[in-house]
Order: C-alpha cells, then structure tokens, then sequence
C-alpha cells in the first residue's frame, strides 16, 4: 500500500453532545418531529459517518473508526452511493478519474484501498463529488458535528423567517482583538473550508502566511 499522509490520532470531540442538545430544543421550540431532525440515514448522508456510528454517537456512546484509510473507503463507497448521475447511475471509476484529474489506475487504486489518499487527492475527489472539505477523511464525531450544525443552521434560519426575527449571533469577541473576530465572524471550519476552495497552493500559500501575520500581531507580549 503507498503511503499518504498520516493518519492523525483520534480526540473525543466535547462540542457533539453541546450541539446534540441545542439541536433538540430548537427543533422543540419549532415543533419540528425529532425522528426527522436527527434521521440517521440522512445524518449518514451528509456527514459521510456510517448509519450505525451515527446511532451511537447520538446517544452518547464512544464510537468511530480511528483509521483515516478506512473512513476514508466507507466515504467515498457513501459518495458512490448516494451521489448518483444525473441518469440514477453510479460514478464510474474513468468518470471519476476524468473529474478529480488523475488516472484511472490512480483512482482504481483509491477506490480498491491499494493506495492511501493524499490530501490533495482527497480535495479533487471532494471537489468532484461536489462535498464540503473535510468530508472524506474528518474524525466521525466532527464530521457528525458539522453536519448537525449545518441542520442548526437551517433551523436558526427557518425560525427568524417564521418570527420575522434576526438569526442570532455569536457572542460579542473582544474588543480589539482582530483574530477573535475572524473567528466569531467565520469559523474554524468556515476559514478552512474558505481556504480549501482557493484554485491553487499558491493562494493557500498566502492564507497562511496572513494567517502567521495575524497570530504574530496579537501574541500576547512578554512583561
């Protein structure tokens, strides 16, 4: 098997449970059936997390797969599932090569689990499949995080049009603090999703560099 990057070590992602919670009341609060809030194989689909492991992060219990390569193959097996050809036919491997381009030995190769994906290989086939960075290789817990804060938000918007009031906003960041409000206004997730959307290393490159530059300025001094 050629190596790709490496799999990093899996953390218990403390906001799930939050986000579970906040989810249920506002869904409450709407009257909207919880069975259709949190249903699993629509959860599965948007989250790229098997069903099952859906199930039991939901209802508290440790569960996920901590090999990258394996979350890796079931995403990309949900991917050819479940976004289909305009026809109702699947994605074949050529097709996807010709998409995400790379060979067709390439992505056989991928798809089979002879390979292990690189990041750049990982953000071609996102791209392609038209999903969110992130979506093939996100620890299970974060990825069924995101998915559900992206349902939170939905809802949020549903209740300001149904009250007429405006969605609520994030907690005020400190006064002055340029980076406390990059991250009240967009998001770790949102600068890295913003990031990964750029069409080339190069502008990456300068995300990064402003991002240090950012960091630097606001580094507490020593007394």
């Amino acid at each position: 098997m050629t190596d790709g990057f490496p799999a990093p070590v899996a953390v218990a992602n403390p906001s799930l449970a939050a986000t579970v919670t906040r989810v249920a009341e506002l869904a409450g609060k709407m009257g909207r059936d919880p069975n259709k809030v949190f249903d699993l194989r629509r959860l599965s689909e948007a989250s790229g997390v098997p069903m099952d492991v859906v199930r039991s992060l939901l209802d508290g219990r440790p569960a996920g797969e901590p090999c990258l390569q394996t979350r890796f193959l079931q995403r990309l097996d949900l991917l050819r599932r479940t976004r289909l050809k305009p026809n109702g036919r699947r994605y074949t491997q050529q097709e996807i090569a010709d998409g995400a381009g790379m060979s067709r030995q390439q992505a056989g190769a991928l798809i089979n689990g002879d390979r292990r994906p690189t990041m750049e290989h990982c953000d071609a086939i996102q791209r392609f499949f038209g999903v969110h960075a992130g979506f093939l290789t996100a620890h299970d817990a974060d990825a069924l995080t995101d998915a559900l804060l992206r349902t939170e938000q939905q809802l949020l918007q549903d209740y300001a049009g149904r009250t007429r009031e405006p969605v609520p906003a994030a907690p005020a960041s400190p006064a002055g603090d340029p980076l406390a409000r990059l991250l009240q206004d967009h998001g770790v997730r949102g600068i890295a999703w913003r990031a990964a959307q750029l069409p080339s290393d190069k502008h990456r490159d300068k995300v990064a560099e402003w991002l240090d530059m950012l960091l630097e300025s606001v580094k507490p001094t020593d007394s």
